[in-house]
C-alpha cells in the first residue's frame, strides 16, 4: 500500500517520519499544508473504501504539485499491507462466545 503526504521543498523534515517537527516548520512558513489538503481533497464519507479516499487524496496532491511545483512536492511511502486476521490467535476466536449453552437452566 502507498501513503502519501504533501510537504514544500524547503522543509527539512519527513512528514511520516518527524510530523511534530514537520508541523511546526510548516506552521512557522505560512503554509498551513495540512488544512490546503483539508481544502483540495476533502475526506470521501465514511461509507467509501478507504482505498477510494487515498486515492483522491494522491490526485488532488498530484495536481497542486503540477500547479507549484518550486513550492510543494509530494513524499511517498510504501507501506506493507497488514493482516488483522493475523493478529487473532485460534485460543482468542469468537467462536467460544457464540456457542450454545447445553446447560439447563432452573
Amino acid at each position: 500500500m502507498r501513503e502519501v503526504m504533501l510537504t514544500t521543498v524547503d522543509n527539512p523534515f519527513d512528514p511520516f517520519d518527524n510530523f511534530e517537527e514537520w508541523y511546526n516548520i510548516d506552521m512557522r512558513f505560512g503554509y498551513n499544508t495540512c488544512a490546503l489538503l483539508a481544502r483540495i481533497a476533502p475526506a470521501p464519507p465514511d461509507s467509501l473504501p478507504e482505498s477510494f479516499g487515498n486515492a483522491i487524496q494522491e490526485a488532488a496532491i498530484d495536481r497542486w504539485c503540477k500547479m507549484m511545483p518550486l513550492t510543494y512536492k509530494k513524499v511517498v511511502r510504501e507501506v506493507p499491507d497488514v493482516d488483522y486476521d493475523a493478529y487473532v490467535e485460534e485460543d482468542e476466536s469468537y467462536a467460544d462466545y457464540y456457542k450454545e449453552d447445553d446447560t439447563e437452566t432452573e
